[in-house]
Formats: C-alpha cells, sequence, structure tokens
C-alpha cells in the first residue's frame, strides 16, 4: 500500500505531461493557396488560405490573422505591382514558433492596343469551333488588324471597320460575314483574311477552324442511341455543360443540317433547331426519310400508381416536354407531326390526367397539353412503345407520411471526383458523404425507405447516377453538395436548386427550413442544369448546404452535431413539402 502511494506523485505528473502535449501541438503552417512559393499574378486581390494547429496564433508579416477552432484561416492582400513578400508565422501557445514565406509578383495587363503595322492580330469566327455547313448558312467573322485597311475573305466578301462606338474606343475591329453558297463545295479548309493598307501593302492569315460543306451524298439522318440522349438549345455551356432541352429515347430519327465541332446540329421543325453531341447518334444511310408523321388513336388509362397517354404516331419522331403550374399541366411537342385524329378516349381509371387536348401550333408541331389533378408534379416520362409515344405520368401517392414513401439520397462527387476543398484540406466528396448517412438515419427514424447513390467512399459517374434512379423510381431525390468560391471571406451561405418549376416546391421548402439555422441566404435557384436535376420523373432538389471554401462554413459542415441539425432540418422541409401537397 505505501509503495504504491509513493508512485502517486510520480503518475499524476506523467498524466499532466501527456495533457500538456496534447494541449499544445506542434504548429505547422500548411497552405492550399496558393500552392507555390512564387506566386504570379495579375490581379491585386488575393488570398493566402490554409491552416494551422488549433491552439496556435497566426501573423502575416506581423498583422495577427484570425484562426478557426479547426485550424483553418483566410487573409485577403492587395497586391502592387512588382513581389511582395509574405512571412507567415504561426506560434504555438508554448514552444517556438515557424514561419513560411511566400512570394507574389504582380503584373498588371497591359491595356489592349490597336495595331499598328500591316498585320492582322487576331481572327474569331462564330459559331466557334470547326463546321460542316449548308447552303444558306452564315459565318459570322470579327477581325483585329490595321485601321483604315480593306478586309476580305472568301470569295471577296468584304469585313468592315465598325465605329469606335461600337468597339470601346478600339479602332481596327472588323467585322463581316459569309453566305455558303450552293456551288460552294470545300472541304476541310479554313478561311483567307486579306488585309489591303492604304500604301498597298497585302498581308493574308487563315481561320484557326476549317470548314467544310455538307456533301449532297453524306448521310442526313440520325438515329439516337442509348438511354441518355438529350439535345440541347444551343452551343452556349457552363461548367455542367449546355443547357439541355430534355433527353429523347433511343431510335428517334433526326435531321442532320450541319455540325459544329462535336455536336450535330438538327432541324426538329421548320422553325426550330437543336443540337446533339456526335456521340449519342447513329448516322443512317444515305436516302433515309426525314422524320414526319400523322397522328392516330389517343388513349388515356392507369394503374395503381402511373397514369399514360398513348398516342399512335407512324413513325418515331423527337420531343420536348414542359411542366407548368397554376394551374398544373404537362405539354409536349411532338416535332415533325400532324394532327389525324377527331378523339381522344379517356378511362375512368386514370387517376391524376383531369383532361388531355391538343393544338397544331405549327405545321409541323403538334402540342399536347395534360390538365393534372393535383397542383404537385410527381413526375413524368416519355417514351415509344414501338411507333406509339407514351407519357406516363406519376400519380400523387395515397398516402404523403414518410412512412410510406421512398426518398433518394445523392451525396455529391465520390472517388477520384473530390469535389471542392476547404481550407483545412477537408473534402467536398467526404463531407457531402457523412450528410447523406446523417440524413438516412433521420429519414429512417421517421419510417422512410432510402437508397443511396452511395453509402461508401467510392466514385460513381453521374450517368450511372441518373439511370440508377430512373430504374429504381424513387418517390422524391434530394442530392447534397457543398458550396465553393474564389473568394473565401465574403463568399457563404446555403442554397437549395431545381431545374422544373413543378419541382420547385420541394426545394422552397428545404430552404427554408435549413435557413432556420441562422445561415446566410444564398438563394433558391431554378432553371439549374445539374445532371440530377435533370430527370423529370421524380421531384429532385439539389443541396448547396454551404461554402467549404469559407473558414467558418467548413467548420459548420466539419462538425457533426452541426450536420445532424441541417438532416433534420431537410427532413422537416421534405414534410413541408408533403403536407403542403396534401392540401
Amino acid at each position: 500500500m505505501t509503495k504504491a502511494f509513493l508512485f502517486l506523485p510520480v503518475l499524476v505528473l506523467l498524466l499532466a505531461a501527456n495533457v500538456q502535449a496534447q494541449t499544445t501541438e506542434a504548429p505547422f503552417i500548411k497552405l492550399v493557396d496558393p500552392l507555390k512559393e512564387t506566386s504570379n499574378v495579375s490581379v491585386s486581390r488575393n488570398f493566402i488560405i490554409g491552416s494551422t494547429c488549433k491552439t496556435c496564433s497566426l501573423q502575416i508579416n506581423e498583422q495577427a490573422v484570425k484562426v478557426y477552432p479547426t485550424g483553418a484561416f483566410a487573409f485577403e492582400i492587395n497586391l502592387k505591382p512588382g513581389d511582395s513578400l509574405f512571412t507567415l508565422t504561426a506560434s504555438p501557445a508554448k514552444g517556438k514558433s515557424i514561419t513560411k514565406k511566400i512570394n507574389f509578383s504582380y503584373t498588371i495587363p497591359k491595356p489592349a492596343e490597336p495595331v499598328t503595322t500591316v498585320d492582322i492580330a487576331s481572327i474569331q469566327t462564330f459559331p466557334a469551333g470547326n463546321l460542316v455547313l449548308l447552303p444558306g448558312d452564315i459565318i459570322r467573322f470579327k477581325v483585329k488588324a490595321l485601321p483604315n485597311s480593306n478586309l476580305s475573305t472568301l470569295n471577296n466578301s468584304l469585313l468592315y471597320e465598325m465605329p469606335l462606338s461600337q468597339t470601346a474606343g478600339m479602332p481596327g475591329i472588323y467585322q463581316g460575314e459569309y453566305m455558303i453558297k450552293a456551288t460552294d463545295s470545300f472541304t476541310s479548309r479554313k478561311f483567307p483574311v486579306t488585309l489591303m493598307s492604304k500604301d498597298g501593302q497585302r498581308i493574308t492569315k487563315e481561320t484557326g477552324n476549317s470548314f467544310s460543306v455538307m456533301s449532297p451524298l453524306s448521310s442526313d439522318i440520325a438515329l439516337t442511341k442509348g438511354r441518355l440522349a438529350f439535345l440541347e438549345y444551343g452551343l452556349g455551356e457552363d461548367r455542367l455543360g449546355g443547357a439541355k432541352i430534355g433527353y429523347l429515347d433511343s431510335m428517334i430519327p433526326l435531321k442532320i443540317i450541319g455540325k459544329i465541332g462535336n455536336d450535330y446540329k438538327v432541324r426538329l421543325a421548320k422553325t426550330r433547331t437543336a443540337y446533339i453531341p456526335d456521340d449519342l447518334v447513329t448516322l443512317m444511310p444515305k436516302g433515309s426519310f426525314t422524320p414526319e408523321a400523322l397522328s392516330g388513336a389517343w388513349r388515356v388509362s392507369g394503374d395503381s400508381v402511373y397514369d399514360y397517354l398513348t398516342i399512335g404516331l407512324s413513325s418515331k419522331l423527337p420531343y420536348q416536354s414542359a411542366q407548368l403550374i397554376n394551374p398544373s399541366r404537362i405539354t409536349v411537342d411532338i416535332f415533325g407531326a400532324t394532327s389525324n385524329t377527331n378523339w381522344i378516349t379517356q378511362l375512368k381509371s386514370a387517376k391524376e390526367i383531369e383532361n388531355v387536348d391538343y393544338e397544331q401550333v405549327a405545321d409541323d408541331i403538334l402540342r399536347i397539353t395534360i390538365q393534372l389533378k393535383h397542383s404537385q408534379h410527381w413526375g413524368h416520362q416519355i417514351y415509344y412503345r414501338g411507333n406509339n409515344l407514351v407519357i406516363k405520368i406519376k400519380q400523387q401517392p395515397r398516402s404523403l407520411a414518410l412512412k410510406d414513401l421512398v426518398i433518394a439520397i445523392d451525396a455529391g462527387h465520390g472517388g477520384s471526383n473530390t469535389g471542392a476543398g476547404g481550407p483545412t484540406g477537408s473534402s467536398e466528396k467526404h463531407l457531402a458523404l457523412a450528410l447523406s448517412l446523417q440524413l438516412q438515419q433521420a429519414l429512417q427514424q421517421e419510417g422512410a425507405r432510402t437508397i443511396m447513390t452511395r453509402s461508401v467512399e467510392k466514385l460513381v459517374e453521374n450517368k450511372e447516377r441518373i439511370l440508377f434512379y430512373r430504374d429504381s423510381l424513387p418517390d422524391l431525390l434530394i442530392s447534397l453538395h457543398l458550396n465553393s468560391s474564389g473568394d473565401p471571406i465574403r463568399a457563404g451561405g446555403t442554397s437549395t436548386l431545381y431545374r422544373y418549376v413543378g419541382f420547385r416546391p420541394l426545394s422552397f421548402f428545404i430552404n427554408k427550413r435549413i435557413l432556420e439555422l441562422g445561415l446566410k441566404e444564398y438563394g433558391n435557384i431554378g432553371s439549374f442544369n445539374f445532371m440530377l436535376n435533370s430527370p423529370t420523373e421524380y421531384p429532385n432538389a439539389l443541396v448547396e448546404t454551404l461554402f467549404i471554401s469559407n473558414p467558418e462554413e467548413e467548420m459548420l459542415m466539419m462538425d457533426e452535431a452541426f450536420r445532424a441539425q441541417m438532416a433534420a432540418k431537410i427532413v422537416a422541409g421534405i414534410k413541408d413539402f408533403l403536407q403542403a401537397a396534401n392540401k
């Protein structure tokens, strides 16, 4: 007994030393921006972002910088031209400090200057990219060259110098266009642009892109292939891809009228064109017919879950659908179709379709209008059964209690697709997965059945996700992500996003509930071009929880208790959505 008590003070000292070792961390400085010791930049405002030990204080050039409980920091700098050296010093509560030096080299971009020699500085063509064209198509030119000169392109087509009021005061900006003629037959050629100066000097340069005239012997009909063929409105694109008109069934013929880069330009109707990536179609032999059809018998019916509108056509045709509200309805435009029927058979087995009507809005566009009984859209799908077009409409579930519904939870990113990163080195893919598992638990406690894109850390491509849920057909889908910005200090807040107006209430109610956590509002954003928002088969919402790039919001998302609160608010928002739909 006595010997044991002799060792007690030693044990207490050892424990105290261990506690001190745990509370006094070794200092470190880990930067996520910039990543290099020397950064060459062309803007004055920049940020130093990273993390240090949680118990460290931090100074940058002897100025105190806020360190969050996670160790994260973000510091804004405004540079002067030339080199600027920054010394970062991390100091623990006890012990030696460490330093890290980084340098920014700021060069002010030179202002644009006019061309002063006999030269052509740049040639832009619109649409951009390599083009396959038909007679009547127009190529537009924008050229920067020596002012007060004569410029021309193929077949001596003139380009005209624009007034300074149209060029922000820059002389020597020329514009013009060339229309493809029936006699043109070139293949993969670059267009010359020739400058003739006032003193007779001459210079010719070529466009960067090449141009071809579509051969009369080329195939001009393509068939859609696969389960995810889609049409795009135009050639504009953001990081999420071009704006989609919608998905199409397979084996639908499309009339090709040109090609721009990797996209075929197709004519849907006399007054409508669209684009489709070349890997989503198969070319048909020359001589295939331009798609058109007369409508046949119409039939409206239903089963225990879906209503069906079936329209007989003599061939498959492309289509476009839209959701409308107040009152709730779906419109479908069938391109190349002409009405040839006077009756629509509507059976009492249909439970969601109130009425069906049609209008020939153009000679080759037949518009179908489907009036729904409930204000809330629950999803629809369009496909062909033979040459019969089927519009499959989800009935409002008989029970809108969570215990009777299937909720899909999509954790964004995963595997090699890490998503955005935070100041401490946190990853969007990990935090989205962590929140999705907590949301799954919260929904299951309410009795809901859940299906998950991923419940472990792995890569799942977006196309796989869409096909998985198309086959699983959940009642609702919630996709979870974190936002990011180049400004880690000002940018922040929570947002929800939807694509179709008929699904807006789901994102609206979730956003309203999440804001009860006292977070900054970033908005409920519509018409968002995100693949997981693109299915029409079920209501869906994208939740951009918070900005992982913001140190304070990263800290919140890294906290398990806060994620549990957010999961609870998402569940509350879903309940509000269901209650509103039940009215």
